[in-house]
């Protein structure tokens, strides 16, 4: 699963979202990983943090209380 998103305020920037399976090697957790690109580059972004899955119920939950 991926998705691009188009980063507000910038002319090219995007925000990519995908799960990554074993990022780390063999038997390391899958993660939902969160990239910003200003150049528009959703495949090599400048900033990406890494979610363990099984943070992510919670931080969806953060994240929506922002809002």
């Amino acid at each position: 699963m991926s998705k691009t998103i188009a980063l507000s305020g910038t002319k090219k920037g995007v925000i990519s979202v995908r799960k990554i399976e074993e990022p780390y090697g063999v038997g390391s957790g899958t993660v939902a990983s969160i990239g910003i690109s200003l150049a528009g580059n959703a495949d090599s972004p400048e900033w990406k943090v890494h979610l363990p899955m099984n943070n992510l119920e919670e931080v969806i939950e953060a994240l929506i209380a922002l809002k």
